[in-house]
């Protein structure tokens, strides 16, 4: 592990038509102490021709067989390949059709230079050139037990604090669940998490993705709901906190 350096987890399945973009925007920040790692989980498109480009660049994991029929699941399961592999002490992850700004490693590592105490963090993610941001409507009601929170590509975190995490992860149950949710309500009960109130994501809505088949209230939607309904009692339970 090296301190203050920067490791970027990119998960990836038929990106091909952002991939470029995704792996040119880690590769030019101007950021020099990194490394790019990405795990391509059985992609058919042309993803490969694209990472052979990169090879001297990267560090490319290409898996032949997905583990999962779930694509939430398959997504943890390369997000945590990658890890074992990296040697950052602050992990930022991307998926493969995203975009880093070209100062967003250097702020967020000064940031967590500058505060000790931090472990994890997000940013404020916007829809590619019109810069318009993700914002959330407010509560109508004055607490909750679960933040609202940004996609995986926004969140950036110590290597420690991940390793807690990953005790409580539970990696095999809840296939509807992805990992921001899941590092997002972790993040909340252990009283670390926090949204910077600047951007330095670009976020890619696919049709195709892990979350296009979620329609607000549908089937699916209620059952992903009830999966992190069940994750976050059984975090509370891990933690030892008293669930309300």
């Amino acid at each position: 592990m090296k301190n203050n350096f920067a490791s970027v987890l990119i998960t990836n399945f038929n990106k091909g038509k952002y991939l470029e973009k995704t792996l040119k925007s880690c590769w030019n920040q101007n950021f020099k102490k990194k490394e790019i790692l990405i795990f391509d989980d059985c992609s058919t498109d042309n993803s490969l021709k694209i990472l052979r480009r990169y090879k001297k660049k990267i560090k490319v994991i290409r898996n032949e067989k997905k583990k999962f029929k779930s694509g939430p699941l398959n997504q943890i399961n390369g997000i945590i390949t990658l890890f074992k592999k990296s040697k950052g002490d602050i992990i930022f992850l991307l998926d493969g059709d995203d975009i880093f700004k070209k100062n967003k490693i250097s702020y967020i590592i000064n940031f967590f230079k500058k505060n000790r105490n931090i472990n994890f963090v997000q940013d404020v993610p916007s829809f590619g050139k019109s810069e318009k941001l993700m914002i959330f409507k407010k509560r109508l009601f004055l607490f909750s037990i679960w933040p609202k929170f940004y996609p995986t590509s926004t969140i950036v975190v110590r290597r420690k604090f991940f390793l807690n995490f990953l005790s409580h992860l539970e990696k095999k149950k809840f296939p509807n669940l992805e990992i921001d949710a899941r590092l997002s309500m972790f993040a909340f009960l252990k009283k670390e998490f926090l949204i910077l109130d600047k951007s330095f994501t670009y976020y890619n809505y696919d049709k195709d993705g892990i979350t296009s088949k979620y329609k607000k209230f549908s089937y699916l939607w209620w059952i992903k709901r009830n999966e992190a309904f069940s994750y976050l009692i059984l975090l509370h339970k891990k933690l030892k906190i008293r669930f309300i």
